[in-house]
C-alpha cells in the first residue's frame, strides 16, 4: 500500500478519541496527514461538509474516498486491513 499517506485525519489536540486513533495508526505503521480543525479553518469546513454540517472527530478519510467518524480501535484496524 504505497498510498497510505493519503489518509487524512481531521482532529484536535484535546480529543481523546483522536489520540486513541492516532495510536492505532502509529501501531500499524500507517502514515497519515493530520489536520487540526481548531487551527485549520479549511479543514474544519471539509470535516463539516463530510458530516452534513455536524463535524465530529476524529474523522478519518481514506484514499478510496470512504471515511470513518469516531471509529473504535477494531473498526479502524479492520478498515486499514481492508485497504
Amino acid at each position: 500500500m504505497d498510498n497510505q499517506s493519503q489518509i487524512v485525519m481531521y482532529s484536535t489536540q484535546w480529543c481523546g478519541d483522536c489520540v486513541r486513533s492516532k495510536k492505532v495508526l502509529d501501531k500499524l505503521g500507517i502514515a497519515f496527514t493530520e489536520v487540526d480543525i481548531d487551527y485549520d479553518k479549511e479543514g474544519f469546513e471539509i470535516a463539516k461538509k463530510i458530516q452534513n454540517q455536524n463535524p465530529r472527530i476524529p474523522t478519518i478519510v481514506f484514499e478510496d474516498g470512504t471515511f470513518l467518524v469516531e471509529p473504535s480501535d477494531v473498526e479502524l484496524t479492520n478498515k486499514i486491513n481492508s485497504l
